[in-house]
């Protein structure tokens, strides 16, 4: 009698942990479904994450990180005369569209289209190939992005998941699953991460996560579906802290006024855009960025 209660007792345990496995990968599958956004630049599609924070007056402010080359089609250059005479170069930047479906009882019901202005840019080849924007409209989403900020790197053989919009806004969200592969690939003297996720064009930006959720890095490059270079949380943090945008990841810091940010640099220092645009030959043949191209109507 003693040996049957124990059995059920074994087996109700078991039923309970599956039961929680099921229950917490089903909503670890939906927060990455809240977090993710399609990203919308002139003909090119991309993904991105949404980081939700507060600002002074108590408002979620909707912050999206993506890759660099899923926006540099929004940035132009214009002259004007100083008070001096002397000729300076503006950068300026369009705004993104950030694309969010919206879905109930098992299908996609419409989609929400927002304007984002950019507020961190730097260049794919000779910079840290990354853009943080800011959505127009405040308290957008509750939904944020948590980031994994542990010192130690993740293992080898790791378990993943991507969430992008995989060949542009008709495969918004999608989910793939795959392992971390390799660490510090050396690409034009940056390192990047190697995953198998499966990705196609438009999954560029989007996030690649550790089980529980947490982001791990960003992707960005691939040579086939499962052979894909993404930029480590350890390479964003590097550069959020560099110049001072550490807000856009850690909710603790704080988040610097409107008009502080209307007196920050946009683009990232240290190259000239327009010069390597003009001797650029064209993108990375052996490792190519995955943004969809959509044709102009």
């Amino acid at each position: 009698m003693c040996n049957i209660s124990y059995m059920r007792a074994v087996i109700c345990l078991i039923c309970l942990h599956v039961f929680l496995l099921i229950t917490f990968a089903q909503s670890v599958a939906q927060h990455l479904q809240d977090i993710s956004v399609t990203i919308k630049s002139n003909n090119s599609e991309g993904s991105g994450v949404l980081f939700t924070r507060k600002d002074s007056k108590g408002n979620n402010i909707n912050l999206v990180w993506t890759a660099g080359h899923v926006v540099d089609g929004l940035r132009s250059t214009r002259e004007v005369i100083s008070s001096d005479g002397s000729k300076k170069t503006i950068v300026e930047f369009q705004d993104a569209k950030v694309i969010k479906q919206i879905l109930e009882d098992g299908r996609i019901i419409g989609r929400l289209e927002l304007d984002a202005e950019i507020i961190k840019f730097s260049d794919s080849d000779n910079g840290q190939d990354l853009a943080l924007l800011r959505l127009r409209k405040k308290n957008f989403v509750d939904s944020t992005v948590v980031f994994y900020l542990d010192k130690k790197i993740p293992e080898l053989g790791t378990e993943l998941y991507h969430v992008g919009s995989l060949l542009g806004s008709v495969g918004a969200n999608s989910m793939t699953s795959g392992i971390y592969s390799q660490h510090g690939r050396l690409i034009n003297k940056t390192i990047f991460d190697q995953t198998t996720v499966i990705a196609f064009p438009g999954s560029s930006g989007g996030g690649v996560f550790q089980k529980d959720g947490k982001y791990l890095a960003m992707l960005v490059r691939g040579s086939g579906e499962a052979f894909n270079l993404v930029i480590p949380i350890r390479r964003i943090v590097e550069w959020a802290d560099k110049l001072k945008i550490m807000w856009a990841i850690d909710p603790l810091v704080v988040m610097p006024t409107d008009d502080e940010l209307k007196l920050m640099s946009i683009e990232d220092a240290g190259f000239d855009f327009d010069k390597n645009k003009k001797e650029k030959k064209g993108d990375n043949k052996e490792f190519p960025t995955l943004i969809n191209n959509i044709e102009r109507k």
